[in-house]
């Protein structure tokens, strides 16, 4: 298994991860049970699955009227780019 692919899935499953948070958050939120920790939340998109929780929050309507999930995400996921962006061009990894 290649580097590349190893990198593939650590993402898809962070971004499943951070997508399934969100609707379990919300479900346990219109249930009035024990809550996942925002700070659980906001770790998952920075380990890697912030287009997950970002599509999440959207998806089940969850924490959409806190400003710092609202701009912290999306600013996660544009540094998270930006990281990206520069390693791919300083040629630590080759894409092909």
């Amino acid at each position: 298994m290649g580097v590349i692919t190893v990198i593939i899935i650590y993402f898809a499953v962070l971004n499943i991860l951070g997508f399934a948070s969100m609707g379990i958050d919300k479900w346990k939120a219109v249930h009035h049970a024990w809550r996942i920790p925002e700070k659980v939340l906001f770790l998952i998109a920075i380990f890697g699955g912030s287009l997950g929780s970002i599509i999440g929050m959207y998806t089940f309507r969850h924490k959409t009227k806190h400003w710092y999930f609202v701009y912290g995400m999306p600013l996660i996921m544009a540094v998270q780019i930006g990281i990206a962006c520069w390693i791919i061009g300083s040629g630590q990894i080759e894409i092909m």
